[in-house]
């Protein structure tokens, strides 16, 4: 329920701790920083409880220890003076508290009761200021049970629940649970999202998430030079390709898509179909002879040429205006898959800049054999993306070769965190990659990163990957670079997606692109 168009620049945990510690080099308390912080926690609060009496209205907030305990003294206050009746619940002691959380709770001047009698029950709506996003530990003792009794009224009763900051038990810069975590109907955050709020599973904890402004100023950015950033527009925008009035197909660049054989040719034209409506001029579907006949029975402005060996795709490649190759959809896992691969990075591209997508099958045909596609990427001075999904990306970095056992990178891609994952599989391959998913995450060999959110469920579907891996193609043969392609290629998929709706196959995406670049073009207009 994330809506869209959120500041892209997202913070880890030690980021916005930096931030708040700017802020407050720049004038700005950081008592002030919780009390504007409390007081949106109340304002979001109160507009879920519409139509009904406040006098009327029980809200039962439960406190951390920490800062964000503070956050919900401060809404817990408001609320109170707003004529709400309000039950605050705190994890330990009153007087161990310290500093600006110490601060907020003197200004509370209700009961303030432990978690296993907080009148739960009675209540209309509560507030989980337990722990925030730099949590680092899993969640024991009474906080756990706070919150399995939490998620357990709030399932059979329906009421909401606002999380502050991050839903309390998820990690605020990797989105994992850690041991247990708040289900929220809302999570209000501060200044900037976190990534924990778009990753999974933690993005499945926040229900609807507001951005409130409290004060810290937006030139903190320019000390903290964020690297990771939700995948809007914002980020790539100015480099998505627009047509000119003066224009041809030639301008627009020739994306080449290699096709399976007979029995596995469908994954091409998807893929072809992608790149086309991505905005391409011209689309060649590269194919064994056994399977022109059927490419040619049913493409119409995608063209076919007859591909049947790594020789005939290097005398392809001699046309340097097939400037975008997509390799890997139905194409068949093996030996002869490598030598296509190989083939295609090997050939010069004189003196035109040439992209390739490698997906699916060109990249489980490299299973294990990881360092020697990376060798061939960097070699080649190509800019190249990979869209594996997670099987395929474990396939990959299976550490059969000695030389990725002992790769720095290898512990990271392993990780938990799928930030760090793709991040180190990018760092490793010298090349972008798009790790697929809910919530893609697409990373350059420097670090940055991108995470797309908000795609629908239906999705999920077979075909679905081809079709992506076209438009990223499609956008490369116009010239975007190679990271703002794939982010935008992630973003068009799923906007192409939630257009059409429930009972989505892959044909029905390409056909639906169209009425999305048409708003964002006319928006970036």
């Amino acid at each position: 329920m994330l809506p869209r168009f959120f500041p892209p620049e997202l913070l880890t945990t030690a980021e916005m701790s930096t931030a708040d510690r700017l802020a407050v080099a720049a004038g700005v308390p950081s008592a002030t920083l919780m009390e504007r912080a409390g007081t949106a926690i109340a304002k979001v609060t109160a507009r879920l409880l519409p139509g009904r009496p406040m006098q009327a209205s029980r809200i039962v907030v439960f406190c951390g220890p920490g800062n964000n305990g503070g956050d919900g003294f401060v809404a817990a206050r408001y609320l109170k003076s707003e004529g709400y009746h309000v039950s605050v619940g705190l994890l330990g002691a009153r007087d161990a508290l310290k500093g600006d959380a110490a601060h907020a709770a003197q200004g509370w001047n209700g009961e303030v009761l432990p978690f296993d009698r907080v009148p739960l029950e009675e209540a209309h709506l509560a507030i989980a200021a337990i722990f925030g996003a730099g949590l680092a530990r899993d969640i024991e003792g009474a906080a756990k049970t706070a919150i399995l009794r939490l998620n357990e009224w709030a399932r059979r009763t329906r009421k909401p629940v606002v999380a502050v900051d991050i839903p309390s038990g998820v990690d605020g810069s990797t989105g994992q649970v850690r041991g247990v975590a708040v289900e929220a109907t809302q999570t209000v955050t501060f200044f900037r999202l976190k990534p924990g709020h778009l990753l999974l599973p933690g993005q499945m904890h926040c229900g609807e998430v507001s951005l409130a402004d409290i004060g810290i100023p937006e030139s903190v950015l320019a000390t903290i030079k964020p690297q990771t950033f939700a995948n809007e527009p914002a980020l790539w925008g100015a480099h998505f390709p627009r047509p000119h009035i003066d224009g041809h197909k030639y301008k627009r660049g020739h994306a080449l898509v290699l096709s399976g054989s007979l029995a596995h040719t469908g994954a091409a034209r998807l893929a072809a179909r992608g790149a086309l409506r991505a905005g391409a001029g011209l689309v060649t579907v590269a194919t064994p002879s056994d399977a022109l006949p059927v490419h040619a029975a049913a493409l119409t402005a995608i063209m076919t040429r007859v591909c049947d060996s790594a020789a005939d795709l290097s005398e392809l490649l001699t046309d340097a205006r097939k400037n975008a190759i997509v390799m890997g959809p139905g194409l068949g896992v093996g030996e002869a898959t490598r030598e296509l691969v190989l083939t295609a990075l090997a050939q010069p591209s004189q003196n035109e800049p040439r992209a390739l997508v490698l997906d699916a099958d060109a990249l489980t045909s490299f299973a294990g054999e990881a360092m020697k596609l990376a060798a061939a990427i960097k070699a080649s001075g190509k800019s190249v993306v990979l869209t594996p999904h997670d099987g395929e990306f474990a396939q990959l970095f299976s550490a059969k070769e000695g030389e990725l056992r002992d790769h720095p990178q290898v512990e990271r891609l392993a990780s938990p965190s799928k930030l760090d994952r793709t991040r180190a599989g990018a760092a490793l391959m010298g090349a972008v990659l798009l790790l697929k998913g809910a919530d893609t995450v697409v990373a350059d060999p420097a670090g940055r990163a991108s995470i797309n959110y908000g795609a629908p469920a239906w999705l999920a579907t077979a075909g679905s990957g081809d079709v992506l891996s076209g438009i990223i193609g499609g956008l490369l043969a116009q010239a975007m670079p190679a990271f703002e392609a794939a982010s935008a290629g992630a973003w068009l998929h799923a906007a192409a997606a939630s257009e059409f709706g429930p009972g989505l196959i892959a044909e029905d995406i390409p056909e639906y692109l169209p009425p999305v670049l048409r708003r964002l073009l006319e928006t970036e207009a």
